[in-house]
């Protein structure tokens, strides 16, 4: 699922924790490995993607599906990929690999197709062609094949037969922007500017379709471009602005061109209008009657007159019908790419089907679709056509005048109502028909869908990132409007296609997203109704030996009494809401899968790997060694996840937001801020009170009041101390703060898009200088009314980084374009800035003044504090109980978050330029949540920026102010923010956590939760929580109960591990625990492991892992070494010594 929905960090660490888990799985290691591979590829990373292809070829028990699969990937690689070597060794390899994949698969009709990329790319038309057409007899419903065959009849000086391939593409899917792109150009090269204008529009609509709707995926306007058009990047989306101009400029030109007159030069290619509707070419009569005959021979004398089609015109209100005969045309140059099937006729006639707007007005009905398909036959003697079925000239004399409703006559709209009404009749009676043929052959009805099943756009969810010229989605030809179903003759079966041709033909879709929803089909492709039915009970428990998988796996639930533990299912756990993109709803799913078993079948038995036992009841009261007796034999059998919140309180999730209806003024609520005049001041309880009493505050004059040297910050300082030391940059596009716009797309979005690089303080102090010069330079030229020119031109440090939003992208080699990466282009009117982020201060050594100067602050905001918990981890975590600095140009853009685990922060406008701060309190951020899974973001991995105008539709309050130089922002627990820089300017920021029951109470739901989002908690709070009861004597009851619950759950935890590995004859080995040695994370899941560590080497070094994932690579722990660091005497002599103490007046 992360993989389709484009998170390919989430994806790449959970398909890696799949391979090395020795439970039962859907899927082979070697598949596993596979789409490893292809995560690799999607993300840009093709060395290692080619090297993990290679090494899976080399396997001797590669399937030969995967093989296919695998030599289809490493051909368009090596055919896109410039990286991987001179351009005519890469074509060769290309050519070879694609080759491969068609012995191993000889039906793909997608290699058929790349294979023909290829040879078109290296002038070999005639094998392009004859790899086309074959692509087009194995799966002809490709809109894409479609139009790289008009390219090459375009190449190849033949218009007409160009208009018809495209015809066909842009007929199989109307949103295919390049096709439609293409018959522009070629329309224009034909001096038909009308039409190419026409064109154009339905490119730019497919383009915008393509953006909104993730069930119809757009062709790069590159892929099949006879002329050069530049292309519009799959990911980022949005209209090619070349295209945009192109329009524009046919605008201007039609609007100033005189009307057509009758001696006007007659034109070379008919009409847009005349050219949808246009009989297709003797040759593919030809064949057609070919296959007409040989039907008749199989099949006793079926319709043998489908090689004529019809033409219709609607003249006052009367349907005209008449046979147009075929005037061949003597086929030149390249063989034509149409097929001759020997048992179908498919490939001849779906290449002309359209859509049409259902006659209800609630969605499209199918297809039109030629008698000759609609009637193959599963008897002799085939059942007559009753008389209210339409015929193929109805249907498209329908979808006339449907498309011309507005503009009917009254003798029109009843000929309209008469067909509408016909149309319903019959498909009533096809869905009756539908139902007797399940019954009557239920084992032979794998495609039947009855109108009453929802099928959705199935492969269509996912728009993966490609690499240039790359393939993208086509539409399905095939593909079953929501409640409609395709039109067959009644009393015939769908029989001249077998399930698994039928299979490929429904999955054309983009090359670097296909191989994943291939191998998805082994268990979650949208199959026939026959195929969900639930006909055979779940499996016992004791045939189900799954191990422990995370905090929701079924032997980390609490035991039912009875058999039926159907509230204990995970899917029904309170975090899955219907709100977030991942939820799965628990209700039952009305019109989409029929359900055949009866209650008994469908008791769910949860495996028995803990011991069933209930655990007795255990409170902080009690002491330590009374703790352990109570809870001696538990871990035996198996140990769950250890939570450190409560059992009685439900696993975090989101938020709902407050209950109360806020006034316009309420929804730009005032900033809480302080002006301090003197050192008293900043050293007052009341200053740290006011601060922890909002979600953020400024304390406005505080470096005056304290006297601090900013200019220990500044540029100029730093670049004297260390020139050399790194900098992360972020390169953005500058847009004013209350906006984010995608320049493609033409409108507000909340994707906040950067590129990341890296480079030194001496070069980036030289960026800032600049770019502060060339300001001066516009302001001086506007007001000498100069236009100052464009240059969006940047030498980024790295070539191969990843960018905010999880894409990787890569500096395109001799390209003076500048930036053009993943949508890192400016647009018209703004320019591209670099944010200068995260400056590591951490090093006593090199900035010892400029941490010195900071022990000036008031006790509750310096960097070391008793007062401060995140001093008290007893190790760095960079960035929050260290430095860092920022060093901004206007426009600089940290984006929307919560701080990690929800701690406080501190940042210091060092000057000499404003910051303007955007926050909403953390009673909203359930808000902000779902906002971003709406706008497809990750809220934790992303990188967003929130539209104002939706958080107040929300009803959500934001705070906006300015900070200036001296200024000191408290942003408090939980608070949402962000900040964009107004002037040049530098900032430094930390984190601190100060010592409340809200604080912890926040970090430790945050630590949870990010538990279940797979994200790691850099604060180690249970290394945390046992470090601050050695440390500190709390006297608040309520953040000493919390406290001491994480005591008692860790120290439980424990003990049960100890208990299990000793069952197992593991042995447990003190390691102890050096000075100022970091806390321990799981290599492979990245939760925090405490105390009990399993160590394993993985690749030439020692791996921590967790119990969990120990377990899922060796269920007995053979080959892992377990390490205490902590002797469970010392654990028990911490926890029984931290006790509550009183306050002392």
């Amino acid at each position: 699922m992360f993989k389709v929905n484009n998170d390919w960090e989430s994806a790449l660490k959970h398909l890696q924790l799949s391979l090395i888990d020795t439970s039962p799985s859907t899927f082979s290691k070697l598949e596993i490995k596979f789409h490893i591979a292809h995560l690799y590829e999607v993300q840009g990373k093709y060395k290692i993607a080619k090297d993990n292809y290679e090494q899976l070829l080399k396997d001797k028990e590669l399937p030969v599906h995967l093989k296919a699969d695998i030599c289809r990937q490493l051909g368009w690689m090596y055919h896109c990929v410039e990286t991987l070597g001179e351009k005519s060794q890469r074509e060769s390899l290309a050519i070879h690999c694609l080759q491969k994949s068609i012995e191993a698969d000889p039906k793909s009709g997608q290699s058929l197709y790349l294979l023909g990329r290829c040879f078109a790319s290296v002038g070999r038309v005639h094998d392009a062609f004859v790899a086309y057409r074959n692509s087009v007899e194995k799966s002809e419903g490709n809109a894409d094949t479609w139009c790289s065959i008009g390219v090459l009849y375009q190449q190849q000086n033949q218009p007409m037969d160009a208009l018809q391939a495209y015809i066909c593409a842009v007929q199989l899917d109307k949103s295919h922007s390049a096709a439609w792109t293409n018959l522009g150009i070629l329309y224009e090269s034909c001096n038909q500017p009308r039409d190419a204008y026409a064109c154009y529009v339905n490119a730019s609509r497919g383009a915008e379709s393509g953006n909104n709707n993730n069930n119809v995926t757009v062709a790069n306007a590159n892929i099949h471009s006879a002329t050069q058009i530049s292309p519009r990047s799959t990911g980022t989306g949005g209209m090619n602005p070349n295209l945009s101009q192109r329009i524009k400029f046919l605008q201007t030109h039609l609007g100033n061109a005189p009307m057509p007159s009758i001696t006007s030069k007659r034109r070379q290619l008919p009409s847009i209008e005349e050219a949808w509707n246009l009989p297709i070419s003797a040759e593919m009569s030809s064949r057609q009657q070919q296959q007409q005959q040989q039907q008749s021979q199989q099949r006793n004398g079926q319709q043998q007159a489908y090689h004529q089609k019809t033409q219709q015109v609607v003249q006052q209100g009367q349907v005209v019908s008449g046979t147009n005969g075929h005037h061949p045309i003597a086929p030149q140059g390249p063989p034509p790419p149409y097929p001759i099937q020997g048992n179908s006729v498919l490939s001849t006639t779906k290449r002309f089907k359209t859509e049409m707007v259902d006659v209800a007005g609630s969605g499209r009905v199918p297809p039109t679709t030629p008698a000759a398909v609609q009637a193959p036959s599963t008897t002799q003697n085939p059942s007559p056509t009753p008389s209210f079925y339409l015929t193929q000239q109805q249907l498209q004399m329908l979808q006339l005048l449907q498309q011309n409703a507005s503009n009917l006559n009254p003798q029109q709209q009843t000929a309209l109502q008469s067909l509408q009404q016909q149309y319903r009749l019959m498909q009533q009676h096809q869905h009756q028909l539908r139902l007797q043929q399940q019954r009557a052959a239920a084992a032979r009805q794998h495609q039947v869908i009855s109108s009453s099943t929802q099928y959705t756009g199935n492969y269509q969810t996912s728009v993966i990132k490609t690499y240039p010229q790359q393939v993208t989605s086509p539409s399905d030809p095939y593909r079953v409007p929501v409640n409609k179903t395709p039109t067959p003759a009644p009393g015939n079966d769908i029989v001249g296609v077998s399930d698994q041709e039928l299979q490929a033909i429904l999955s054309q879709k983009d090359i670097a997203t296909s191989l994943a929803e291939d191998l998805l089909k082994h268990f979650g492709s949208p199959g026939p109704v026959e195929e969900l039915d639930v006909k055979e009970p779940i499996r016992a428990p004791s045939e189900q030996q799954t191990l422990s998988s995370g905090p929701f796996s079924p032997s980390n639930l609490p035991q039912p009494d009875e058999s039926s533990v159907a509230s204990a299912n995970p899917l029904s756990s309170p975090t899955q809401r219907p709100s977030s993109r991942s939820s799965i709803k628990a209700e039952p799913i009305e019109n989409n899968v029929k359900l055949e078993s009866n209650e008994e079948e469908l008791k769910i038995q949860v495996p028995l790997v803990c011991d069933s036992q209930p655990e007795p009841d255990i409170t902080i009261d009690m002491d330590a060694k009374t703790i352990l007796q109570s809870c001696k034999g538990l871990g035996v059998n198996g140990v769950p996840n250890c939570s450190i919140l409560s059992d009685k309180a439900p696993p975090p999730s989101p938020p709902d937001p407050p209950p109360i209806e806020l006034t316009r003024e309420q929804l730009l609520p005032p900033t809480p801020s302080v002006f301090l005049d003197n050192k008293k001041d900043a050293f007052s309880p009341q200053l740290q009170e006011f601060c922890l009493k909002h979600p953020i505050a400024v304390i406005r004059g505080l470096a005056a009041a304290l006297k601090l040297d900013l200019g220990l910050f500044s540029t100029k300082t730093l670049v004297e101390a260390n020139p050399d030391h790194m900098v992360e940059v972020r390169t953005q596009v500058q847009q004013t703060p209350d906006e984010n716009w995608d320049s493609s797309l033409g409108k507000r979005v909340w994707a906040c898009i950067s590129h990341r690089s890296h480079t030194t303080i001496a070069k980036y102090a030289q960026y800032q200088a600049s770019s502060f010069q060339d300001s001066l330079k516009e302001e001086r030229d506007r007001a000498a009314g100069i236009v100052p020119t464009q240059n969006n031109s940047i030498n980024l440090s790295d070539s191969d980084s990843k960018d905010s939003t999880g894409n990787v992208v890569r500096k395109k080699k001799n390209s003076n374009s500048g930036i053009n990466l993943a949508g890192l282009k400016a647009p018209p009117g703004s320019k591209m800035l670099r944010f200068g982020t995260n400056v590591d201060l951490s090093d006593e050594r090199k900035w010892r003044l400029q941490l010195q100067e900071l022990t000036k602050l008031p006790a509750f905001a310096r960097v070391v504090s008793a007062g401060n918990m995140l001093s008290h981890v007893g190790h760095v975590i960079l960035g929050m109980n260290t430095v860092q600095l920022y060093m901004k140009v206007p426009g600089s853009r940290t984006p929307g978050h919560q701080e990690n685990n929800n701690f406080c922060s501190i940042n210091i406008n060092i000057g000499p330029g404003d910051c303007e701060w955007f926050a909403v309190p953390d009673a909203y951020w359930g808000v902000v949540y779902n906002l971003c899974e709406k706008n497809s973001l990750n809220y934790l991995h992303g990188s967003w920026w929130p539209s104002l105008d939706d958080l107040y539709e929300e009803n959500v309050p934001v705070y906006r102010f300015l900070q200036r130089p001296g200024d000191l922002v408290w942003v408090n627990s939980g608070c949402v923010h962000w900040v964009q820089a107004i002037g040049w300017c530098n900032n430094i920021a930390w984190n601190v956590g100060p010592l409340t029951a809200r604080q912890y109470q926040l970090a430790i739901e945050r630590y949870e939760w990010n538990k279940l989002q797979s994200f790691k908690s850099i604060v180690p709070m249970v290394h945390l929580s046992w470090n601050l009861a050695r440390n500190i004597k709390v006297s608040d009851p309520k953040l000493f109960d919390l406290i001491k619950n994480c005591l008692l759950r860790t120290l439980k935890h424990c003990s049960m591990i100890l208990e299990f590995v000793k069952a197992r004859g593991v042995e447990v080995r003190f390691h102890g625990r050096g000075k100022n040695e970091a806390s321990h994370y799981c290599g492979q899941c990245e939760v925090e492991v405490f105390n009990i560590l399993f160590i394993r080497e993985q690749e030439k070094r020692h791996v921590v892992h967790c119990m969990d994932c120990a377990r899922k690579q060796a269920p007995s722990l053979e080959g892992f070494v377990c390490l205490e660091e902590y002797r469970m005497s010392e654990l028990i002599q911490v926890y029984d010594h931290f006790v509550l103490h009183s306050v002392v007046s």
